[in-house]
């Protein structure tokens, strides 16, 4: 990093730097610990076309869980532009591994975020899922949203890339008809829309904080089929979480059915390794 863009820093922080390390937890943007006299940040850095949107909506998303007084978020400071790249500064939480009761508390506050509800699915701006635009124009219907504005878009990426045919795409009036049975009284819920184990942290204090968040109101059970797809969310977490939420009978086959969805990002963000786990939902559901 460039000494004046330290300088820079420091006059927005309005004190001095005293040290600016490279950590882990970068997948799309570079990221540092930032350090002065009385504080620590974390900086994420990025120089790509859309970087300065995506640190726009991730710090909007962030202040949005904070105001919903539920689960905790890193304190945004700023996000802005220097020479060519933008960058976030949010608070930098000192971490731990959790522990089953960690996993029990984390449980019970995603619950209480997801009690958090609109009348509307979607959000007033569209955001990120990785590197990729999410689109989330409001639709009173789940089914019309999930559809149009998940489902479709990433199919008809896939095709445009090479790793889906037509043949195995199904219409937008195939996917409609063959999930409307499993989407009966869903209402919005406020979702992180990207929780897998890398985007949570345990503080040192066992509180559970949510990080790079791709936020929207959609059907609660979107983050919990996440956090099964990839695993690292302990027993724990989903007992205490359907301690306040149950599940009914369709659980098993939605969570499928989202978990198609990030399947399909994965597919078009990291190309083919991706393409049997689609291709067995595709078939299993649409066929």
């Amino acid at each position: 990093m460039k000494l004046d863009f330290k300088t820079y820093l420091s006059d927005i922080l309005n004190e001095p730097i005293t040290s600016l390390n490279a950590v882990s937890g970068g997948d799309i943007s570079q990221a540092y610990k930032l350090k002065t006299p009385q504080h620590t940040f974390f900086l994420k850095v990025n120089n790509s076309e859309s970087s300065f949107n995506m640190f726009q909506v991730e710090a909007n998303a962030l202040e949005q869980i904070k105001n919903a007084k539920t689960i905790k978020t890193p304190q945004v400071f700023c996000y802005d532009r220097f020479e060519n790249y933008s960058f976030l500064l949010l608070e930098f939480i000192e971490s731990k591994l959790p522990l089953n009761t960690d996993f029990k508390t984390f449980g019970a506050k995603l619950a209480e975020l997801h009690q958090v509800t609109q009348n509307n699915f979607g959000l007033d701006e569209d955001n990120f899922i990785g590197s990729l635009p999410q689109s989330n124009k409001t639709h009173l219907s789940w089914l019309d949203f999930y559809t149009k504005e998940r489902l479709l878009p990433q199919l008809e990426l896939a095709k445009k890339s090479g790793y889906l045919s037509d043949s195995e795409c199904p219409l937008e009036s195939t996917i409609k008809e063959n999930l409307n049975h499993l989407f009966v009284n869903i209402k919005p819920s406020l979702l992180h829309g990207d929780l897998w184990s890398g985007n949570y942290l345990i503080s040192t204090k066992g509180e559970p904080y949510l990080i790079d968040p791709a936020l929207y109101f959609g059907h609660h059970e979107v983050d919990i089929a996440m956090t099964k797809l990839f695993g690292g969310f302990g027993s724990d977490f989903y007992s205490s979480y359907h301690a306040i939420i149950p599940q009914d009978k369709d659980t098993p086959a939605r969570i499928e059915i989202y978990q198609l969805y990030y399947l399909l990002v994965h597919l078009n963000l990291f190309g083919r390794s991706y393409y049997r786990s689609v291709l067995s939902i595709l078939k299993k559901y649409f066929s």
